[in-house]
């Protein structure tokens, strides 16, 4: 009987499926055929640790969140762009991705389209898994695709495990152009296919819609320079998905709530890859997505918090105020942020503090926390220099210049001859200097501290990707609709007066960068769009450097494992 090489059945769907495992990672070929959906769940199953390091590629290399030191992890890398190819994290992407590739592509290969509407709708999910990761494995390794995509290079296109695995000869990298091609042939088909919704933890015709939205938005070229069929293409389907009526997007209360939900029950998700906690490990709470982001419960490392820049970015409109006795959240995504508030430990209560950023190219930028004092209607903030062994404690009082009282906000002319501006606030935790802002955007799921299915598609993207195809379009009514549709959302009265050639870009980038945070897009949209990103803002990243978008850094180095693994020629990415 003849034998299939599988890249990979994951463990949990064999004994869900009640197959049995054969020997060196093989399967007959019949009990393939009559249990398709033990291999398309593994296919599922290599999403669960793919999107662990898609997550950190896509966000770790942004500009919404700091980390509170360096680290010899490599997903430091990731952050500071000090590329490798030796970085194991990019080998688990790489690998996973191809993984899922062979094994959907396997399925493809055995099942007889047309049978029924069952396996149609199993073959579409292979082609959605199939499409998707091609997709996110050139926007990894391949260059922006309004960069010369007839040239520059994508990923290998393999199909399948050959039916010769003793010689093989793979070929080298499809250029960018051909691996779209491959991903919106295998998601349009899937679309096609996909005739029963299973839930959006699942291949759906909706899901390879939104994806080929976001494909094509990709594709669209910049503000400067528009493709204006790739912009139509995906103002297309986002109207599939949109005018589908299957989803609907939260209201601003439930959003708010956003990632308590489990995906099931979340009609705004489009697709998710479900995680439960039967499945988490302790690692995965501690050092998984979520536990970088926050400690909840004693839960989680809690080493990365939001930017200064997203921070300021939420308070745009008015100020979010997480004091719990003063609460009041103007950005409804603001409620994805937690100050950790530390209480004073002989009086038990917090401490107010005027908070602001200080330094700049000469002296690197740090916070600064200084005790505020009250003597009637005076108030000075006061810096404390502790006590060393040759120097008594010091205290530098500073006058407070009123900006807005009603927002907390103040600023003070520094030591250093600079004014600063800042805002009154409790005290909140440091780590290594930092305050620490934590993100619970990817935590809480069903209220379970670190759990969390990533999300991949909700209705919320695809009305920006939409509002941006527009604009690039030159449809700057229809575009502002859009815009407003999800700005309104999340901030009372706070939709856009006008939108033109003149503010499109700043003002949709604004508002996907706020409404996509910590969802692996940032990096990315910014470099599409042949932007540079910039990171002025306190860490220990090179505050001052600005990655433009032709850096030879905006793309990640294909894994020198694959490399020397590949049985072919598998071309590295330029290193300069």
């Amino acid at each position: 009987m003849k034998k299939l090489l599988l890249i990979l059945v994951a463990a949990a769907t064999v004994t869900s499926c009640d197959i049995d495992r054969l020997s060196k990672g093989s399967m007959d070929s019949d009990v393939i055929v009559n249990n398709p959906d033990a291999m398309i769940t593994g296919s599922y199953g290599q999403l669960k640790g793919w999107s662990d390091v898609m997550h950190r590629l896509g966000e770790y290399a942004g500009d919404n969140m700091m980390i509170r030191g360096s680290s010899t992890d490599a997903f430091y890398e990731f952050l500071s762009y000090s590329r490798t190819a030796n970085n194991w994290r990019l080998t688990s992407f790489w690998d996973a991705g191809y993984k899922a590739i062979a094994q959907s592509s396997n399925v493809i290969k055995m099942l007889e389209e047309g049978t029924d509407a069952t396996i149609d709708n199993q073959l579409g999910e292979c082609y959605y898994i199939r499409g998707m990761m091609y997709f996110y494995l050139s926007r990894a390794f391949g260059r922006p695709y309004y960069q010369n995509p007839e040239t520059n290079l994508g990923v290998p296109i393999v199909n399948g495990t050959p039916d010769d695995i003793f010689d093989l000869q793979l070929p080298d990298r499809s250029s960018v152009k051909d691996t779209y091609e491959q991903a919106i042939s295998d998601l349009k088909k899937a679309e096609t296919l996909l005739t029963i919704n299973k839930g959006n933890v699942y291949a759906s015709k909706g899901a390879a819609q939104a994806m080929l939205s976001r494909v094509y938005l990709y594709m669209s070229g910049t503000y400067q320079s528009p493709n204006a069929e790739y912009a139509r293409l995906s103002v297309e389907y986002a109207d599939k998905v949109i005018n589908s009526g299957t989803y609907s997007l939260l209201n601003r209360e439930q959003f708010m709530k956003y990632n308590t939900f489990t995906p099931e029950s979340n009609n705004e998700t489009i697709f998710a890859i479900k995680r439960v906690a039967s499945e988490f490990s302790g690692g995965d709470h501690y050092g998984g997505i979520g536990g970088m982001y926050s400690n909840i419960n004693g839960v989680g490392y809690g080493e990365m918090y939001a930017s200064e820049k997203y921070i300021n970015l939420l308070n745009e409109t008015g100020r979010n105020d997480w004091r719990s006795d003063q609460f009041n959240l103007v950005d409804a995504r603001a409620a994805f942020i937690e100050p950790t508030y530390a209480q004073d430990e002989i009086t038990g209560k917090n401490t107010e503090v005027f908070r602001f950023v200080k330094g700049g190219k000469e002296s690197s930028l740090s916070y600064a926390q200084f005790v505020v004092e009250r003597t009637g209607n005076s108030i000075i903030a006061v810096e404390v220099i502790p006590k060393t062994a040759t120097k008594d404690e010091e205290r530098i009082p500073y006058v407070m210049t009123v900006i807005d009282a009603s927002q907390g906000l103040y600023s003070v002319k520094y030591k250093d001859g600079k004014t600063y501006e800042g805002l009154l606030d409790y005290y909140i935790s440091l780590n290594n200097g930092y305050p620490q802002f934590y993100i619970t955007k990817c935590s809480k799921e069903g209220e379970n501290t670190q759990l969390h299915s990533p999300i991949i598609s909700r209705l919320g993207e695809v009305y920006l990707n939409r509002a941006e195809a527009q604009a690039k379009l030159g449809n700057y009514s229809a575009a502002l609709s859009d815009l407003n549709t999800i700005r309104t959302r999340s901030i009372v009265n706070g939709a856009y007066a006008s939108l033109n050639a003149s503010n499109a870009s700043k003002l949709i980038d604004k508002e996907r960068e706020l409404e996509l945070a910590f969802q692996a897009e940032r990096s990315y949209d910014v470099f599409r769009n042949g932007e540079a990103l910039t990171r002025h803002y306190p860490g220990p990243h090179n505050q001052f450097e600005d990655i433009a978008a032709t850096d030879f850094r905006v793309v990640y180095f294909i894994p020198q494992t694959a490399i020397n693994s590949y049985s072919g020629v598998l071309t590295q990415n330029p290193t300069q």
